[in-house]
């Protein structure tokens, strides 16, 4: 039996890299305190998201940094043995991408830029065109950036792929065009909470999903961060509030224990599907 502790994140980032990396290197202690092996942060942990989702301003975009800036490295040594995940804006000559990477003390364990663009992001942001698994000390993983995991082939490509363990870091506001009196009746609340439920379940694998809180121009942040089971059962969660959800399990074991009768990877008829 191989237990492990993960950790999903709930708290807010701005413009601020400085600020951002001291409460990164805070919630770096905090999940080493509790035991923890992994942990996600939230999309754009460092330099924040766009202002305006909607009609995003040119001028006032989140920093964007080389995939070797030494703002990672510094994440890195933060990591130490650590696995970390974190969101950020990359640069690659003039373009622009939603990005995340996977760090360690010993350097970057896996790339992701952002598939699926919602609303006006694409003006901010080129679509990245792949998703693919990478070995870390935790097992293999997987990464998607929030809206990436509204769409099922997204999480199956990282299930196919080997990946036992998929983290979603998110930037993910209430709905934006019917606000809702209460978060928890919120639209996007609710659909937050399925999709990392729904991708689990389905794949049979681990999610880890992480989210921004508070807020930034228009917009509120759901927070949300939680542990899925390979069931599409909630491990930990945050709820609203910033904090860590924490969750200890044989991801292995869990794994095996979810495809005993029913394996869906294993089922799968993909003549059929078009």
């Amino acid at each position: 039996m191989t237990l492990i502790r993960i950790a999903a994140a709930a708290a807010h980032f701005g413009r601020d890299i400085e600020h951002s990396l001291g409460r990164i290197g805070k919630i770096i202690d905090d999940a080493r305190a509790s035991g923890a092996g992994l942990l996600v942060l939230p999309d754009a942990a460092i330099g924040g998201y766009l202002a305006d989702l909607r009609h995003p301003d040119p001028a006032s975009l989140p920093p964007a940094l080389e995939p070797d800036d030494p703002v990672l490295g510094r994440v890195a040594a933060l990591a130490g043995d650590l696995v970390v995940c974190v969101g950020y804006c990359e640069a690659d000559g003039e373009d622009r991408y939603n990005a995340a990477v996977s760090l360690h003390g010993d350097g970057v364990l896996g790339r992701h830029r952002k598939v699926h663009l919602p609303a006006a992001e694409a003006l901010a942001y080129r679509a990245g065109d792949s998703f693919a698994a990478f070995d870390t000390p935790v097992g293999r993983l997987g990464m998607l950036i929030d809206y990436d995991k509204t769409f099922p082939e997204s999480a199956r490509t990282l299930a196919l792929d080997g990946a036992e363990i998929v983290a979603c870091l998110s930037a993910w506001p209430a709905s934006l065009t019917n606000a809702a009196p209460r978060m928890s009746q919120d639209r996007q609340s609710r659909l937050f909470d399925l999709y990392d439920c729904a991708r689990a379940a389905e794949n049979q694998l681990v999610v880890v999903s992480a989210n921004q809180t508070g807020g930034a121009g228009g917009m509120r942040f759901l927070g949300q961060a939680k542990v899925v089971g390979p069931a599409g059962n909630i491990l930990a969660r945050t709820w609203g509030k910033a904090g860590l959800a924490v969750a200890e399990l044989d991801v292995a074991a869990e794994i095996a224990a979810a495809r005993r009768v029913l394996s869906h990877l294993d089922e799968l008829r993909p003549e059929a599907y078009r």
